[in-house]
């Protein structure tokens, strides 16, 4: 009899310590901490990684002028208004980005900033330069064809 209540206890004593290694999970530790928490650390880091990086308004600005400039004979002081309009123009577009309306309600200000961007734009431009924006401004927003024409 003795023996079965050995025995009985000794499962029962194996059982429980497997349980509470279990529940600790790496035989208390994980990560080097207790429970889940090295596992929540990797999902959150997991998390902040699938966001993507935003990138400075100043790289944006940059490689748009790269290709405006020698498109459109831009002088020094074209070039400086011109970028500070974009720069203007890109911190609207992230503040409608993150600003709660409907989508359709963002279509209509995103197009109106557009416009408007344009339009400001155009004031620094004189003739010529106006009509190779345009075809500029065509060519961005179809770059497939831009790229049968030549």
């Amino acid at each position: 009899m003795k023996t079965i209540q050995t025995l009985f206890v000794l499962a029962l004593m194996l059982l429980s310590i497997n349980t509470v290694s279990a529940q600790y999970g790496n035989n208390g530790y994980s990560n080097g901490g207790y429970g889940g928490s090295g596992r929540m650390n990797q999902m959150n880091q997991e998390r902040s990684q699938d966001k993507p990086k935003e990138i400075p308004v100043e790289v944006t600005i940059g490689k748009i002028m790269e290709k405006l400039k020698p498109e459109l004979n831009l002088d020094a002081l074209q070039e400086i208004a011109i970028s500070n309009v974009l720069a203007e123009s890109l911190r609207t577009q992230g503040i409608l980005m993150k600003a709660e309306s409907s989508q359709e309600q963002k279509i209509l200000e995103f197009k109106a900033l557009s416009e408007t961007t344009d339009r400001k734009v155009n004031e620094f431009l004189n003739e010529d330069q106006k009509i190779k924006y345009k075809v500029f401004k065509e060519d961005s927003k179809n770059p497939k064809k831009s790229k049968r024409n030549r």
